[in-house]
């Protein structure tokens, strides 16, 4: 704990340190304030570095290219595996784990150890690791790394501790499990196949042993050869060579057969009473046609061969479809008996594993379900039922339908808005599911009560609600409007989400610069959605004097105390037909229409072209339910309309917001001149000066070539070039220096910082790894600044205020703050018929860097929050005796302050400081320099253990947290260094310690910063392994026993041990020891349950080995006597 005291004599002071590059912290007018200021700040910050520890929680969505599948049929227990090295064990609902390779490199296959708590895992860098699952955080216990040879195919007998690896050269190598040590014993591919054959038989792609004898192993090469080997004699019993290349083998339960699939699409039935050549040759999806021949078809890439107690076999395979069908989508077909089912995929298969009831191969296996792997989803098949219906997925994995392009995460949440959401949302969910359970029943997980913690503590995702902001407008028509020319993009992308959950307004924010305001309502209502037409656009260059500005005016003049500047706009009001110019992108429906219950659109907001020109994205907004505000800005200026009287208030350029406090002195420069400089595409691009000035920028601003642009905008030019008009009026035909920043609709996760379009592609992507140069050092030759971060609150406008009233924060890309205060009528009546007065005349103050962030704090430390509405649905039955009011809820900054007098902090972050100033004084307290060597992409003033506090993510992977109201640094972890955009546009913080980013394309991945959280985040993940006793195996009878070479009398210790095959070379694999041997990996599990559970799983093992060796104590009596007899009998006879 730490008390600071600052003594105040309510003149502008500068701030510790200094401020480099503006000319005051305070106000740039520089008057002095005669407004009463407070003797003495008191604050009792609690927030210690203690506090503060970085960590990962939990990982949601989709494995991003998935490359394998595996499961475990008695733990219940699944994993997929990807191509950047990473794992996801799924159990049960809540029991979802994330694991990574350190080396990154691709996950070929995956074997659990069955019931065991332990994975394998094959790496494209042909390392095998042993993961320890026992553990609610999976660790890797053994390495081996092969040094000679690459990695094609694992294959681990169920209950064995000996694990077969093909490789690429055709050879079979076998590693001990428990000690994770190659054995001497290798099958050599000369050795299995014959002398004779003078080609290789290409890579191993299978690996089984024989359900009727585990002492023969099946191996399949890549060519079409199938050996099976005789462990014990080290000879192969049979050969076989097929034409077709064998992509996969699938056994017959009782060992008589086996199918394989082929790259033809054949699938080929092998008998091994004569192997020869095969029993049975299929084409499923192969026609004859009409000269008799079979028609081409794609390979099948993998079949399974199950049987089933009561019915007959499933023969399962991908694959397989003719050739001559384009387009067809990828399929599972799944033939049993005659009937023929065939699935279509809307992704291609990867991978798919069958369910089945017993973890033996040698037993009726009674397949239950198909899990499908797809490159971009996950689907499980119901083969229990006729129809084949597909289970509905607990898991988050559809995290989105089309590409991220931002998130918000909101913690303390109203209690009855997710229990809202979920019941309308499940209204809309898909029917048809499978009504059994969840196949993928693993782990256990208990809910964390949340009466005592956080909501965000949590760490399940579950899908509440989705909403299509395309149903606001028309569908654009081939060849009509605004948006077809633009054919290469999604007009209806979304941008930016901004949402109260306490009014449960929703405003959404789309490429095609249009704004959608949505008012959730629990009925269905029929409603016209008003539409508004904003014209932002401006042309700084040709603005040569203020005097000529005021004649010839670009933007509507809207006052701040005459009603006639607002400009209502009634439902489906369209600019004239005449005027094509100043027509939006998209057509908003002006017809009525039926919504049901949910988020219903009530407002759209559309920005006008101007001359040819789109208008530039909006790249920030802001909306306040108890002011009934909606703001937002550009590249271009500022708009703030008020949603309730539905008119346009304020609409002006950021020079224009300034008036004469201006705090920099810009030269104007000619049009012509500027668009010389940015004329061609080749000169700007062979010119490596002028990409590496472009390189030194932050992605906020770029001051030079009058581009700015932000993490949330895209670029937009200070000179735009007219576009030729043809017979058809204008046409996008080229993209020139001037382009407008529409793209094809880009997902967060490929977005990229835009730089001008002059600069490769390679500029863009390097954007983030060098700092910019001071705003301030080159504002001489800007003329234009975007509008970064919008605000509104109870807060001064002016030194002069004695009383807090609503004002509207702005930040700039310059690092400038401005104030502008509004009167806005109390009375519910008032405020539906009387103006809202707003003019821009309050303070203006001063950072380094394009403001991220503002944030208010009492003279006590504690956040303030920002006034709301309470929720009310407008579409509910009224009742006569009480009639609906507004009712607005207001955190007042003098409602706490007996301390202070009637002042507040108001703390502004911007890319490279942050400073906390005192209100309405305009005095800066405290400022610190986030960063030198690089600049801020997220910050967010966020409530952790009671206390407020500045969270900020910077461009370098540093994640940082200070304190408020001193800024005094807490935490700071170089955590992720940043390498592309999705992490930049999706990261955020919020209450809790928590934040979240877009990990991958499907993937979010959550964090904590709170050390709390850290300490009993072990307590709230769920468990992988619980003690399960193994299912015991049928009894097969006395004489299958005895005379049909049972399977248990294989002793592979015997044959791959050290003593008998040897040691392996050393130079083959490498071992890399872990934490210890599986024997340890046992004794992992805690607690007396599973204590007590493995002691009884221990006694009953023990009982059925005493149970065998009784069993064959008899047998051997039974066979002395047998022999005894017969000896009497042939001493007998002789005598």
């Amino acid at each position: 704990m730490k008390k600071f005291r600052k003594v105040l004599d309510g003149l502008t002071t500068s701030s510790p340190g200094g401020t480099i590059g503006s000319p005051s912290c305070g106000s740039a007018a520089g008057t002095p304030t005669s407004a009463p200021a407070p003797r003495e700040i008191d604050i009792q910050e609690t927030l210690i570095s203690e506090n503060f520890q970085l960590c990962k929680t939990v990982r949601h969505g989709f494995p991003y290219q998935p490359t394998a599948l595996a499961f475990d049929p008695v733990q219940k227990l699944l994993a997929i595996g990807s191509r950047s090295g990473g794992i996801r064990i799924l159990g049960r609902p809540g029991v979802d784990c994330y694991c990574q390779h350190e080396s990154g490199a691709a996950v070929l296959q995956l074997q659990f150890l069955i019931n065991e708590g332990a994975l394998v895992t094959a790496c494209a860098d042909d390392t095998l690791h042993l993961w320890n699952l026992r553990q609610r955080r999976p660790a890797v216990l053994h390495s081996l790394k092969f040094n000679r040879e690459r990695i094609t195919f694992c294959h681990l007998p169920f209950q064995s501790k000996w694990l077969y690896v093909g490789t690429e050269r055709g050879n079979t190598h076998i590693v001990n499990i428990e000690s994770f040590i190659l054995s001497g014993y290798v099958i050599m591919w000369n050795k299995a196949i014959e002398l004779a054959t003078k080609t290789h038989p290409g890579p191993v792609v299978h690996l089984s042993d024989s359900p009727k004898d585990e002492g023969k192993l099946l191996i399949g090469f890549e060519s079409g050869t199938i050996v099976q080997w005789d462990l014990r004699a080290k000879k192969a019993d049979f050969r076989i060579y097929y034409d077709e290349a064998i992509h996969s083998v699938s056994w017959h339960h009782e060992g008589k057969q086996f199918m394989c699939s082929h790259s033809d699409g054949s699938l080929t039935l092998w008998n091994l009473r004569n192997t020869t050549k095969p029993f049975q040759v299929t084409f499923p999806h192969g026609k004859i046609q009409k000269d008799g021949r079979k028609e081409s078809c794609k390979p099948i890439l993998k079949v399974e061969y199950k049987t089933s107690r009561n019915s007959e076999p499933f023969i399962i395979f991908s694959g397989g479809l003719s050739y001559d069908k384009a387009g067809r989508r990828p399929t599972l077909t799944i033939m049993h008996g005659k009937a023929i089912t065939v699935l279509e995929m809307d992704y291609p298969i990867v991978e798919f594993l069958v369910l089945c009831e017993t973890p033996y191969n040698n037993e009726v296996q009674d397949p239950y379900a198909v899990v499908v792997l797809l490159e971009k989803d996950l689907i499980v098949v119901d083969l229990t039922q006729s129809n084949f219906p597909v289970f509905e997925n607990p898991y988050p994995m559809d995290v989105h339908e089309s590409p991220v392009t931002c998130t918000a995460y909101f913690a303390d949440c109203p209690p009855d808005i997710i229990p809202i959401l979920y019941s309308i949302g499940a209204k809309h969910k898909k029917t048809g599911y499978s009504q059994k359970e969840w196949p993928i029943s693993g782990g256990t997980w208990m809910l964390v009560d949340v009466k005592n913690l956080d909501c965000s503590d949590t760490i399940t995702l579950q899908m509440l609600y989705k909403l299509k902001t395309s149903k606001a407008f028309e569908k654009p028509k081939v060849g009509d409007g605004r948006a077809a020319e633009l054919v290469e993009e999604d007009p209806f992308a979304v941008q930016m989400v901004s949402w109260c959950p306490q009014s449960r307004i929703f405003c959404v924010v789309g490429i095609s610069a249009h704004i959608i305001l949505y008012r959730f309502s629990k009925y269905d209502a029929n409603t016209q959605i008003v539409s508004l037409e904003v014209r932002l656009q401006c042309e700084p260059e040709d603005v040569i004097s203020p005097s000529e500005n005021e004649n010839n005016p670009c933007f509507t003049e809207s006052g701040s105390h005459s009603p006639h500047h607002q400009q209502p706009v009634n439902a489906g009001n369209r600019t004239p037909e005449g005027n094509k110019d100043s027509t939006p992108c998209l057509k908003v429906k002006e017809r009525m229409v039926r919504v049901p219950p949910g988020y219903q659109s009530e407002l759209v907001i559309q920005l006008q072209w101007i001359d040819g020109e789109p208008p530039q994205q909006i790249t920030s907004l802001d909306i306040n339910s108890a002011y009934g505000l909606l703001a937002f800005g550009n590249c271009n200026g500022l708009a703030v309309v008020d949603y309730l009287q539905k008119t346009i208030l304020l609409c002006m350029s950021t020079l224009d917001l300034y008036g004469a406090t201006d705090p920099y002195q810009r030269l104007t420069r000619s049009p012509r001149r500027n668009r010389q400089s940015t004329s061609g595409l080749t000169e700007l691009t062979d010119n490596q000066q002028s990409i590496d000035m472009e390189r030194s920028k932050s992605p906020t601003s770029d001051h030079v070539n009058g581009h700015c642009t932000s993490p949330t905008s895209q670029s937009c030019s200070a000179g735009k070039p007219r576009i030729p008009m043809g017979p058809e009026g204008p046409r996008l035909t080229r993209r020139g220096p001037g382009r407008p920043p529409f793209r094809k609709a880009q997902s967060a996760a490929c977005m990229e910082i835009s730089l001008p379009v002059s600069h490769t592609e390679e500029s863009r992507e390097n954007s983030f790894s060098h700092s910019r140069s001071s705003s301030v050092s080159s504002i001489d030759r800007e003329t234009k600044e975007a509008i970064t971060t919008l605000q509104f609150g109870e807060s001064f406008g002016r030194k002069t205020d004695a009383l807090p009233t609503p004002c509207l924060w702005v930040g700039t890309s310059l690092g400038v703050a401005l104030l502008i205060p509004m009167s806005i009528p109390t009375d519910q009546e008032e405020r539906m018929d009387e103006p809202v007065a707003i003019g821009p005349s309050g303070g203006v103050l001063m950072l380094k860097g394009s403001v991220l962030r503002f944030g208010f704090l009492d003279c006590m430390g504690a956040l303030i929050q920002s006034p709301y509405e309470v929720w009310r649905d407008l579409n509910a039955a009224e009742d006569p005796d009480r009639p609906r009011r507004r009712k607005l809820v207001h955190f007042s900054p003098s409602s706490s302050q007996d301390a202070c007098g009637d002042g507040h902090l108001a703390v502004v972050c911007s890319e490279r400081q942050a400073k906390v100033f005192l209100m309405p004084s305009q005095s800066c307290l405290f400022v610190h320099n986030i960063t030198e060597s690089s600049f801020v992409l997220r910050a967010d003033i966020v409530s952790v253990y009671n206390s407020a506090c500045l969270a900020c993510f910077c461009a370098n992977g540093h994640v940082m947290t200070l304190s408020l109201p001193s800024l005094r640094p807490l935490m700071d972890v170089n955590y992720l260094p940043l390498t592309d955009m999705r992490i930049a546009r999706t990261f955020c913080f919020t209450n809790g310690g928590q934040a979240l980013y877009l990990s991958s394309p499907t993937e979010i991945q959550r964090i904590t910063y709170s050390q709390e959280m850290c300490d009993n985040l072990q307590e709230m993940l769920g468990e992988l392994f619980t003690p399960i006793e193994t299912p015991e195996a049928q009894n097969r009878g006395f004489l299958k026993g005895f005379f049909g070479g049972n399977a248990q009398t294989f002793d592979r210790e015997e044959l791959f041990g050290e003593a008998s095959a040897g040691k392996a070379s050393r130079s083959l694999a490498q071992h890399i020891p872990g934490q210890g041997g599986v024997e340890g990996m046992k004794v992992a599990a805690t607690g007396v349950v599973g204590d007590l559970a493995r002691a009884r799983i221990a006694l009953d093992e023990r009982g059925q080995r005493l149970g065998e060796l009784e069993d064959r104590t008899a047998l051997m009596m039974t066979s002395a006597e047998t022999f005894s007899k017969h000896a009497h009998e042939w001493a007998q006879f002789k005598l």
